[in-house]
């Protein structure tokens, strides 16, 4: 339930981000791809024939995560060594592309870039399997040189980032020297250090991080404790934080989400909605990138694992590494479970979350009125306005608003809170915004709403707002009516001495815009 109760302020968060800068520690990887067809058993040998037809790099590691804060629209900088061959040349390139800054990628000649070379292959022309990976690697530790010339890189530029990624896959460059060294340099400057570990699951080199983000078997290799329940990912996110000095740890659980624990001891699960998992590779990279971007922008850490939950969910419902955008993030946001409680914002709030829709290219539409005692005349008439685009803000009177009206002494009959709670529990409306004005100018210039729409009795020319509206390329309509459902009519109904059941007449056909 937490997950849903927080998509809606989870967009706001995403539009909050800003353009961070991060840097990113780690090893860099060069994943290669040889597609082909798996034809027949080779003549030479009891092995399968790959008729080559294709090739594909990808960035792989640290310089994956590095990749992917940069689709999160932040800035990032990159630390790590790479071969002195043409390889270590191939990823500097991409990473360079993507723009991160590569200025502390060092090349080091006395070990190869680490490659991990695939090969795919198709048998009559379905999806291609994985039939063999040949890594290329060495696993020692980088030397104290080379280890020093980094931090003489980085050192006297972290003050210009907001956050530090370490990402280990054990090949030697994250040394107690190197991590111990950039994460009290951090610590100092308040910068917070979120470490992904190697699958090993060792964290010694990454005491007084400020989090790790291990998944069950790395902390059930750095704890001993198996993460079958999260009663047992609480109880080995204590003892990580305890053993390690850490301010919180996310124990990742793939399909179960993510627990949250805190060094005080404090502790929550972070669920996750069930999705269709088609490749897992990437996700753990996801998840630290996402959760880094958040840590940057001043994110809780409850929020980051949220998110960080929503961005891996969308990694594994693709095939192989792919950098997961915003927008991306903010339409699963949009279109998951929303909560009624967290339909009704402020003008501000909607503000945010018309702009998002608007980066999804969505057409909203917004409608205004009292809608005092809800009835089917207002359902029919909302569903309609729904109907005309992809996102409806219902515009609320509030309760000093609808006296200033003249509706009568004993108006309104709900109250404004009462009144935007049964507006939010309709599907049809997707925001609700409380307004004290007399007319909804404010609010339509606040939000530009591509369409304003009103229903009973209004023509167009009628409609308050249109010239607004029109000014700035919008569009005004009035939708049709159900008759005798006005709530004038239905409260003179209620207060009649004789009691009769009100007819349910068929609705007018919609009006055409003029």
């Amino acid at each position: 339930m937490a997950g849903v109760m927080s998509s809606y302020h989870l967009v706001d968060l995403v539009q909050r981000l800003g353009r961070p800068r991060l840097l990113v520690v780690g090893d860099l990887i060069l994943d290669r791809y040889v597609w082909g067809d798996a034809e027949r058993v080779s003549q030479e040998a009891p092995v399968i024939l790959l008729r080559e037809d294709r090739r594909e790099i990808r960035l792989g590691g640290a310089a994956n995560v590095a990749n992917m804060v940069r689709g999160l629209e932040a800035d990032v900088a990159m630390v790590g060594v790479v071969g002195a061959d043409d390889d270590g040349k191939c990823v500097i390139q991409e990473l360079e592309a993507a723009g991160v800054d590569c200025a502390a990628v060092l090349p080091d000649a006395s070990r190869p870039t680490t490659v991990k070379e695939r090969y795919l292959g198709r048998a009559q022309n379905r999806h291609p399997h994985q039939m063999l990976r040949v890594d290329r690697e060495v696993r020692t530790a980088i030397d104290a040189g080379q280890c020093q010339r980094l931090l003489d890189v980085v050192l006297p530029r972290l003050g210009d980032y907001q956050a530090v990624l370490i990402s280990d896959y054990g090949k030697g460059v994250c040394t107690p020297e190197l991590s111990q060294a950039i994460i009290k340099a951090a610590k100092a400057q308040g910068i917070p250090v979120i470490v992904d570990p190697s699958s090993s699951g060792d964290c010694r080199n990454f005491v007084g991080a400020t989090a790790v983000t291990p998944n069950r078997l790395e902390t059930y290799r750095a704890t001993g404790r198996e993460i079958r329940t999260p009663d047992d990912a609480y109880f080995a996110g204590r003892r990580l934080c305890a053993q390690y000095d850490l301010a919180y740890a996310f124990v990742t659980m793939d399909k179960d989400g993510m627990a949250l624990v805190m060094a005080d001891g404090s502790s929550q699960m972070l669920p996750t909605r069930k999705r269709e998992v088609y490749d897992i590779t990437g996700a753990g990279d996801m998840v630290l990138a996402t959760i880094g971007v958040g840590a940057a922008a001043g994110a809780t850490p409850a929020d980051l694992g949220r998110l960080a939950n929503v961005a891996g969910g969308l990694e594994v419902e693709q095939i192989g590494v792919v950098c997961i955008s915003r927008e991306e993030i903010l339409a699963d946001l949009i279109n998951g479970s929303r909560s009624t409680k967290a339909k009704v914002c402020t003008l501000d709030e909607a503000a945010r979350h018309v702009e998002a829709r608007r980066k999804l290219h969505q057409l909203v539409v917004l409608t205004n009125g009292c809608f005092d005692v809800l009835h089917v005349g207002h359902v029919s008439y909302l569903q309609q306005a729904a109907d005309e685009g992809d996102c409806l803000v219902v515009a609320l009177n509030s309760d000093a608003s609808v006296r200033a009206q003249n509706k009568g002494p004993d108006r309104p009959v709900f109250s404004e809170e009462h009144r935007s709670t049964m507006l939010a529990a309709l599907e049809a409306v997707d925001y609700v915004v409380i307004f004290d004005e007399e007319t909804p100018h404010n609010v339509l210039e606040k939000l530009k709403p591509d369409l304003l729409v009103k229903g009973g009795t209004y023509t167009n020319d009628q409609i308050v707002g249109k010239e607004l509206v029109e000014s700035y390329g919008g569009q005004v309509k009035a939708l049709g009516e159900v008759p005798g459902m006005s709530t004038t009519e239905i409260l003179r109904h209620l207060r009649s001495p004789v009691a009769t059941t009100i007819p349910m007449p068929a609705a007018k056909p919609n009006r055409k815009a003029g």
